[in-house]
């Protein structure tokens, strides 16, 4: 059974609208048949930033996990194949494939497009476009030269961790997460992986069942090369959705304590300069099991779609005359500015960290944060949406050190949309000499980069949260280093602090919002992964 995003929205998801036909064509080889089980929508978060469909974007996670269960729900299959790279997409296909535990499943990506202009060229020009000095066809100019074909966006966000992570899951062939599209080691891969799977059900005597690959082992590996490479934020709530779609529980307790012993070993953008085509030429993901694996960071000893053990995936495919191989990967880095060994690397911990106090739990992407933006105690500005925000320091009301305050962002309020949007406008803030840093109970985009941000914090103004107290002028206190947040007033004067209110009808309405009542309804937390499809766990 083919499961598929496939559109044309998603430069990613493109190159899927040939992929059913080469699986067919391919299966049929082996004397098997391949159908076209069921299609799931995929957003592109990068194109509704800062627009009112974003606040869907986190829905449809669940929403493509329920779509391919049903697909599913014929019971016609003895193995899938699902087509999924952006960043619900494949949360969302892992959490259907998990309910299906019986059945073999294998991930087929399409690969990033090739490198555009540098990442440092796209984010000047978006900060100067925030301040009015680019134009908006100079703004396009440098998106289209940096998003020029069909392929996963280069910078390693949300959906580059995508890949990396079911590849390190062993779900997904090793070594062909980052493989261009229009290669023909592409098309092999894909080709080989067709035929995997109708090798490996239970009609052989090789059965490679989902339930034998994903367990405890699987999900510590894909946390572990999350923090090792500075991975997506979005993780944080996705990992936990589908560990739990699993019946596995992780907390952010669970990643902070991993953060602690996992060192940084890679550095793409936003946490450096390369992108992920840069990572895949200085040894890429078999350099990364390799160290992982020298390092005693990850189970060695788990089941994959290749077989028992994870040293499957310290090896690179290949073509030797035209048939695909796998060799030893780099045992070197090929660029120690990119990736780097277990004995050399980039920082002592991992690059994601849990953030606690009196306003609750809170994550942070510290890896793309400079040491001496880490620690930030300024007084709040308090923002009711990401536009009221914009606009202040568009008008220059927010000429100061401060931290910046954007509540009634999450999940029960309007669906937790990303907040990228904002990264040119602090950024600029920042450049200007200003300490500044935000705060939300929304989401940043998995790219997000150099302002210290404390995303997901939880509980959310909507559901009464200590954030829906603060004031503006109130002293607030952000360290990365120690894991504080916390506002600098004494318990008893928050406890009887009236909580503040807002109207969110406006954002109830329009773009099919109106359509998901019963999502903010349901929705659990952001650390139980923001789901509507699981009963809360009350973890306090």
């Amino acid at each position: 059974g083919i499961i598929s995003s496939y559109n044309d929205m998603l430069s990613a998801h493109q190159r899927y609208e040939i992929y059913p036909d080469k699986i067919r064509k391919a299966v049929h080889e082996m004397g098997s048949v391949a159908q076209f089980a069921g299609g799931v929508p995929a957003m592109c978060d990068g194109v509704t930033q800062g627009q009112d469909g974003m606040e869907l974007s986190l829905f449809s996670r669940d929403n493509i996990a329920q779509g391919a269960a049903i697909a599913l729900s014929h019971n016609m299959f003895d193995s899938a194949v699902y087509l999924g790279i952006c960043d619900k997409i494949v949360p969302g296909l892992l959490m259907a494939a998990l309910r299906f535990g019986h059945l073999p499943s294998l991930f087929i990506p399409a690969g990033p497009m090739h490198s555009g202009i540098t990442n440092a060229q796209k984010a000047a020009v978006r900060q100067k476009f925030a301040i009015g000095e680019a134009t908006r066809d100079e703004l396009l100019e440098a998106e289209s030269a940096s998003y020029h074909s069909a392929g996963t966006c280069t910078f390693y966000g949300t959906a580059n961790s995508n890949q990396l992570l079911v590849e390190l899951m062993g779900l997904q062939l090793p070594g062909s997460s980052f493989v261009n599209p229009n290669d023909p080691l592409r098309d092999a891969l894909t080709t080989y992986a067709a035929q995997l799977a109708t090798k490996i059900t239970a009609l052989g005597s090789d059965y490679r069942p989902m339930y034998e690959i994903v367990d405890e082992r699987s999900i510590v590996n894909s946390i572990v090369g999350l923090l090792a490479t500075g991975g997506s934020t979005n993780h944080t709530m996705h990992i936990v959705a589908f560990a739990r779609a699993a019946g596995i529980i992780i907390t952010w307790d669970d990643f902070a304590e991993l953060s602690k012993v996992v060192p940084l070993l890679t550095r793409i953008y936003p946490n450096g300069p390369a992108d992920i085509n840069h990572f895949h030429a200085a040894g890429g993901m078999a350099f990364l099991v390799k160290q992982l694996i020298a390092g005693g960071l990850v189970h060695e000893d788990v089941n994959t779609i290749m077989g028992k053990g994870l040293a499957h995936y310290a090896k690179e495919p290949f073509l030797d005359n035209d048939k695909l191989v796998w060799r030893d990967g780099t045992s070197d880095s090929l660029d120690e500015d990119v990736v780097r060994p277990i004995t050399a690397p980039f920082s002592k911990e991992g690059g994601l960290s849990l953030l606690t106090g009196n306003l609750g739990r809170a994550v942070i992407k510290v890896s793309a944060v400079k040491d001496e933006n880490r620690v930030i105690e300024a007084p709040a500005a308090v923002f009711h949406s990401q536009h009221e925000l914009a606009d202040a320091i568009t008008n220059g009301d927010l000429k100061r050190d401060c931290i910046a305050v954007v509540r009634f962002q999450g999940p029960q309020a309007i669906g937790m949309p990303e907040l990228h949007k904002l990264t040119p406008y602090l950024g600029n803030l920042q450049d200007q000499g200003y300490k500044v840093a935000l705060v939300t109970d929304g989401r940043m985009s998995g790219a997000s980069g150099k302002v210290p941000a404390a995303i997901h914090l939880t509980p959310e103004a909507a559901a009464g949260g200590a954030i829906g107290r603060i004031q503006d002028g109130d002293m607030v206190r952000l360290d990365a280093n120690t894991g504080e947040l916390s506002l600098l007033i004494d318990s008893q004067n928050l406890a009887h602090r009236e909580q503040a209110k807002h109207n969110l009808d406006a954002s109830h309405q329009g773009m099919g919002r109106e359509l998901f009542v019963a999502q903010r309804a349901m929705v659990t937390g952001a650390e139980e992964g923001a789901t509507s499809l699981f009963p809360p766990l009350n973890l306090s």
